[in-house]
């Protein structure tokens, strides 16, 4: 079965930073897509960036020259590197991937790992 596995969360204090790192295993003929959202209560789950299979990325206004997405094909695995944290990054991060099986293209996601950002 695929599985999409999120790391690197954690506690830092606004200015730190945090790498996550999520890996898609299992049989995959490729990856379409990979992206970090993120949500809190009451809100609706938002993309923080995104990488696809041709190496472009998107990024949410509110990261922009603060986070970057990349990826390690060889690993299925995309990192997002989050600099000068602040408080309001808060959240509980998911990693989504787009996969191609060998019967069916779609959208996994990870179980989602805890950000916080607090002094």
């Amino acid at each position: 079965q695929v599985q999409v596995v999120e790391s690197g969360g954690g506690l830092v204090q606004p200015g730190g930073s945090l790498r996550l790192s999520c890996a898609a295993s299992g049989i995959i003929l490729s990856i379409n897509s990979m992206g970090w959202y993120r949500q809190t209560p009451g809100k609706q789950r938002e993309l923080v960036a995104s990488i696809s299979n041709g190496g472009s990325t998107n990024y949410a206004d509110s990261v922009k020259g603060r986070f970057t997405i990349s990826r390690d094909n060889g690993k299925n695995t995309v990192y997002l590197q989050m600099n000068s944290l602040k408080p309001e990054d808060t959240a509980v991060y998911y990693c989504n991937a787009n996969l191609q099986r060998l019967f069916d293209t779609r959208d996994y996601w990870g179980q989602g790992t805890q950000v916080t950002v607090s002094s």
